[in-house]
């Protein structure tokens, strides 16, 4: 019997055409064991809401976008038996590059192909789903900022980042940890699920998607000058290394600062109150991951 997948496709996830994507799936998608099905979001919400329906009868449910078009597929088909399929377009991809998937859009479809499954954690931020990177601080800043740029991608990102770091101020934060109690002046907090943001910029190089923890990665204040050695410490898996740099895995966190302010789920910035709930849900998400994805 043949399984059903759906490709929801972002048309404009991380400002890149994707009119080729259904020629790509026609060519690429071994139509011998995968029947498909193939639609396009017209606005924001959309995709959770096919993908929701679609887990009703599908075995395969495929984000063709970013980390936020992830997102909103994810939170449909976490919990249920359908299995998370992804063909990166982002401008980061921090989800899909962790879990080994191609970025090249027809070596991704035929790893859909594969169908190798993992179960993966996922969090949850005040009630709302992350499967990446949720925080808040200077990243969260970053991302209200770079979601009114009209140009998207890493130089973009990275040109807003050096734009804001000269005036950020640092947070005063009370974290309660499963339980323990932490006082901490951050230049940002990461709640990481997987090791990276996206771009292989790696905050937390040891982290897992499947040891039911989340990393709580606190980014202390630090010198200016030390902003390029920060960058290159992610680039090179070597964050965890800085003195800058304190990681406390948890399953329950708790976290407290001065006023509401701004936050990011997988990169989508929002705001959020003075007091956040974060907790991780283990081994609730079916994913089709990479050939070269290890545990």
């Amino acid at each position: 019997m043949k399984r059903k997948a759906l490709f929801i496709i972002n048309p404009i996830a991380g400002g890149k055409s994707k009119e080729h994507v259904p020629q790509l799936i026609q060519q690429h998608l071994d139509k011998a064991t995968v029947e498909h099905t193939i639609v396009f979001t017209e606005e924001a919400g959309h995709a959770h809401w096919l993908a929701k329906e679609a887990a009703k009868t599908y075995q395969s449910i495929i984000a063709v976008g970013g980390d936020g078009t992830v997102n909103e597929v994810a939170s449909a088909v976490v919990g249920t038996q359908a299995a998370l399929g992804i063909l990166p377009f982002g401008s980061g991809n921090g989800l899909s590059r962790f879990l080994s998937i191609p970025m090249d859009t027809a070596k991704a479809i035929q790893n859909i192909n594969d169908n190798n499954i993992e179960l993966i954690d996922a969090g949850q931020m005040d009630g709302q789903w992350f499967f990446n990177m949720a925080g808040m601080g200077f990243d969260a800043h970053i991302s209200q900022v770079f979601a009114q740029k009209t140009k998207r991608g890493f130089i973009t990102y990275f040109k807003s980042a050096l734009q804001e770091i000269i005036s950020y101020k640092s947070q005063s934060y009370h974290m309660e940890i499963d339980g323990k109690q932490y006082d901490r002046d951050a230049f940002m907090l990461s709640f990481a699920n997987s090791s990276q943001y996206g771009n292989n910029a790696h905050v937390s190089p040891q982290a897992s998607v499947q040891d039911g923890l989340l990393d709580v990665c606190v980014i202390k204040p630090f010198p200016l000058y030390r902003f390029p050695e920060m960058g290159l410490r992610m680039f090179t898996k070597t964050a965890d290394k800085s003195s800058f740099v304190e990681i406390i895995r948890g399953k329950k966190i708790q976290i407290k600062r001065k006023a509401a302010g701004p936050a990011h789920i997988d990169g989508e910035p929002q705001t959020i109150g003075a007091t956040a709930e974060i907790k991780v849900v283990p081994l609730s998400l079916k994913v089709i991951v990479g050939r070269q994805y290890s545990r």
